[in-house]
Order: C-alpha cells, then structure tokens, then sequence
C-alpha cells in the first residue's frame, strides 16, 4: 500500500478544504460526510479523534465536542487522486445530528 504525505493532499485552492467521508471500521456503514482542513487533519493525526472544518461556523471543531457522540480514528485512507480521505473510525453513539446512527438515512424518490 502506498503512503502518501499531507503535503501531496489536493486541498480546494479557493477554501482550503477537502471532503472527508467517515466510515464505521467494523459495519462499513458510510456515517457522514464532512471537510477538513490541513489544521483539522494534523488535529485528528495528533489526538486519534476526527476533527473537521465547519463551514457555517467557519471553525475547527472535534466530531463529539457537545454531543459525547465522538469517532476514534482507526486508519485514514487517501483515494487515488489525492483529492478526498477516508477516515475509518470507532464511533460512539449516533453519527448524524439529528439523531440517527447515518447522516446518509433518506432515499431519493425516483418518481
């Protein structure tokens, strides 16, 4: 398997970002989507928990910090055009905000 460095990460040239998908390790359910930033990725490198950028609050912030509903990272996964990670985790309680275990709980009506 190849190593790559942050350094050869393709962050978003206009916003610095990069989406981040979160995986269970054990189920392999997909839990959300989100963006980090190099500050967030050394940030979750450094403590073993996700951090991501927020868009709307324009901040830093550790998945769990209010919630409790925290991701121990496991491994973090780079895709073959160095444009998005993968982060495969341990969470602790419901990923999604509103409550459910995925942010990924709704079909689309295809009528």
């Amino acid at each position: 398997m190849n190593k790559i460095e942050i350094k050869q990460l393709k962050f978003d040239k206009a916003t610095g970002l990069i989406p981040a998908v979160a995986q269970d390790h054990k189920t392999k359910k997909i839990l959300m989507l989100a963006y980090m930033s190099e500050e967030s990725l050394i940030k979750t490198i450094e403590t073993g928990y996700a951090h991501y950028w927020s868009r709307s609050r324009n901040k830093l912030w550790m998945k769990g910090e209010t919630s409790g509903n925290t991701q121990r990272v496991i491994d973090i996964m780079i895709d073959c055009d160095n444009d998005a990670i993968l982060l495969l985790v341990d969470q602790k309680g419901p990923a999604c905000h509103t409550g459910n275990e995925t942010c990924f709980h709704k079909e689309l009506k295809k009528d």
